[in-house]
């Protein structure tokens, strides 16, 4: 066996024991820990590098989305069109405030587009979000608008009761101005602007133009009053034909203007809040409002309604020329026109109209209706539209309504859902009727020559006729009426259908010779949906 060396050196000397030092013990210490910190500092980056190239290798590089920079885009547009004057800002709230899901729809049509776009690459990516703050924003904007269109009406009704100009119970100063007066010529151009306060113009046979006010001031002072009267002084300034009436108005008070115009004379009034009527004017007449009514009366020449930003009625009567009304409007009231009827807009009250020689054209988010000529009378609101007696082709494409058609003297076009269709032509004419849910009614005349086409999903369909009925959940009817003249296609896709045998009606009423009447579209289509304000947009 082999030995083991000693371990002392020869001559068995002891080596020397360094002596006990703290601060090199804990020197040693901490260079140990910095060395195991270190180690597992590098661990951590090696776990997570390989991990984020695991990632990167399962899940792409990450990639911003265009929809962010788009939607920046748009909102800088419209707001550089807004200031610019460009977009009416009031019509652009109440847009957006009834369209503002489409941007939302957009949206998301633009991530589903960027998704299938990804799928194809070979590294698949992964796509950024931080747009979606500005879609939460622009959505809670558009809470806020669709709100305000909800309140809106009441809102101006709460305006319209005592006087909104006098809010805080002021006591009210009263003064007339002094009358202006000054000879202008008779085919003058007048413009009126007050912007608050009423406006009633009436004509005469002379060549003056008078100016009355009736001033108003809602302080508790004299001096004040004085002040405020001064600065709603209307003034009447005449250069060759223009001739203009304007008041600078003030927010504590209004003015009330009566204009006497020559008959012959074109007017214009501009007003903010107050009523203004209008009556025996032969070159026709333009008002503007943001806040008021408009009644006008016995006119003659093309008659202009503009409702700028707030709502208030519109009732014209005898007028020998074309009325065109727009803008957003409460009821709507139109009797003995003889010319063309033009209304576009929002109309959230009652429309009725009677006894129109030329065309009518109206056009809501809800509503589009064309007609050649009404001798009869239309009634329209947000839950029925009726139609009794028009002339020429007939066209309407709504929603969510009841329509009733009666004696018709043409060809008649009509689209609904969520309604009940009710058509009566007064003669052999063509009708084609289309329901998505509801219920389609044709009364012929005893006489009837026509050959119908009508089918049904989920519904029944009778017949006063010798028309043969088939089918089981889808059923049709076909048959020829007669010698088969007028072509007859009803459709309903939730509903029944109804073909009936009416009493008939007087031959067509003689009138005034009509215009080209609307050409009835193949494939009409309701622009918009009654998503602003739906229990009362028509």
């Amino acid at each position: 066996m082999s030995s083991i060396p000693p371990t002392t050196p020869p001559g068995g000397a002891q080596p020397p024991i360094p002596p006990y030092d703290p601060k090199t013990q804990w020197r040693v210490y901490r260079e140990q820990q910095k060395a195991a910190w270190r180690a597992q500092r590098d661990a951590w980056k090696a776990q997570q590098h390989a991990m984020k190239a695991n990632y990167m290798g399962t899940y792409g590089p990450r990639v911003p989305s265009v929809v962010g920079p788009v939607i920046l885009i748009g909102v800088g547009v419209v707001a550089l069109l807004l200031v610019m004057g460009r977009i009416n800002a009031g019509d652009f709230w109440g847009w957006y405030g009834h369209w503002w899901p489409l941007l939302l729809i957009a949206a998301g049509l633009g991530l589903m587009a960027e998704w299938a776009m990804d799928l194809r690459r070979e590294v698949p990516v992964r796509r950024g979000g931080s747009f979606v703050g500005i879609i939460i924003l622009l959505a809670i904007v558009g809470f806020c608008a669709s709100g305000w269109n909800h309140m809106g009406p009441w809102f101006s009704d709460w305006g319209d009761h005592g006087d909104f100009f006098n809010t805080f119970g002021l006591p009210a100063h009263e003064t007339d101005q002094k009358m202006l007066s000054e000879q202008i010529p008779a085919n003058a151009t007048i413009d009126i602007e007050n912007p608050r306060g009423d406006v009633s113009v009436t004509a005469s046979d002379g060549s003056t133009i008078e100016v009355q006010a009736h001033e108003l001031a809602y302080t508790s002072s004299e001096s004040d009053a004085k002040k405020i009267f001064d600065a709603e002084a209307a003034q009447l300034k005449v250069s060759g034909n223009s001739v203009t009436v304007e008041s600078s108005g003030n927010s504590s008070g209004r003015l009330n203007l009566t204009v006497s115009v020559p008959k012959t004379a074109r007017v214009t009034v501009n007003s903010g809040r107050g009523d203004v009527t209008a009556a025996g004017l032969s070159a026709g007449v333009s008002v503007t409002t943001s806040h008021g009514n408009i009644d006008l009366n016995s006119v003659t020449g093309p008659v202009q309604g503009h409702f700028s930003n707030d709502k208030g009625d519109f009732s014209a009567h005898q007028v020998e020329g074309d009325v065109t009304v727009d803008g957003h409007c409460n009821d709507l009231t139109l009797t003995d026109v003889q010319g063309k009827v033009a209304l576009n807009g929002e109309f959230w009250g009652d429309v009725y109209i009677k006894n129109i020689s030329g065309t009518v054209n109206l056009h809501t988010s809800v509503t589009e209706l064309q007609m050649a000529a009404l001798p009869g009378d239309l009634s329209l609101n947000s839950d029925d539209l009726r139609l009794n007696e028009a002339k020429g082709q007939v066209r309407v494409v709504t929603h969510s309504k009841d329509i009733d058609l009666s004696q018709i003297y043409g060809d008649s076009y009509v689209e609904d859902r969520d309604g009940r269709i009710a058509v009566e032509p007064a003669g052999n004419y063509g009708v084609e009727a289309k329901n998505s849910k509801g219920d389609v009614e044709v009364t012929l005349p005893p006489n009837a020559s026509a050959t119908v086409n009508g089918r049904t999903h989920n519904g029944d369909i009778t017949t006063e006729y010798g028309l043969s009925v088939s089918g089981e959940e889808n059923k049709t009817v076909t048959g020829r009426i007669g010698s088969g003249g007028a072509k007859i296609v009803v459709s309903a896709e939730n509903g029944d259908v109804n073909i009936k045998k009416g009493s008939g009606f007087a031959a067509e009423p003689s009138g005034p010779t009509l215009s080209k009447a609307p050409t009835l579209s193949k494939t009409p289509r309701v622009k918009g949906s009654k998503t602003t304000t739906p229990e009362v947009t028509q």
